[in-house]
């Protein structure tokens, strides 16, 4: 019986950790982004990128806030949203289809189009950067 239960634990983390864990990290996401541009992302046009609308009525900054440090909200909805920086959330960023899929959206309501690849750098080259 008592076998069982060790088991039975070490079975329930592990399923734990394989639900957390992620397809990518933070880094690697730059780093495809940046193979794909063939450039280096750079976090202060990341940064002015997050805080300017650029034609639209919101920015990245509308939602995530100022400061990505901390929890945003839906400038629509007020849904809360997580922090963007992975300093702050450390599951930000770590699955392939959610950074595609909330990229994708984000940026037709703030650009009405997709980002480039460089676009997406230099914003997770920004948010990558700051620290709590």
């Amino acid at each position: 019986m008592k076998y069982s239960f060790s088991l039975i634990l070490i079975i329930g983390i592990g399923m734990v950790n394989a639900a957390v864990a992620g397809d990518t990290s933070p880094t690697a996401q730059l780093k495809y982004w940046t193979d794909q541009t063939g450039a280096e992302a750079n976090p202060i046009a990341g940064k002015l990128f997050f805080t300017q609308t650029h034609g639209k009525e919101w920015s990245c900054a509308s939602c995530h806030g100022n400061s990505p440090l901390n929890t945003g909200k839906h400038a629509s909805t007020n849904k809360a949203i997580p922090p963007l920086a992975p300093s702050s959330n450390p599951e930000a960023f770590t699955e392939t289809t959610k950074i595609e899929k909330w990229f994708r959206r984000n940026c037709n309501d703030v650009l009405a189009r997709e980002c480039t690849p460089l676009e997406k750098a230099n914003v997770l080259a920004y948010l990558i950067s700051l620290t709590k």
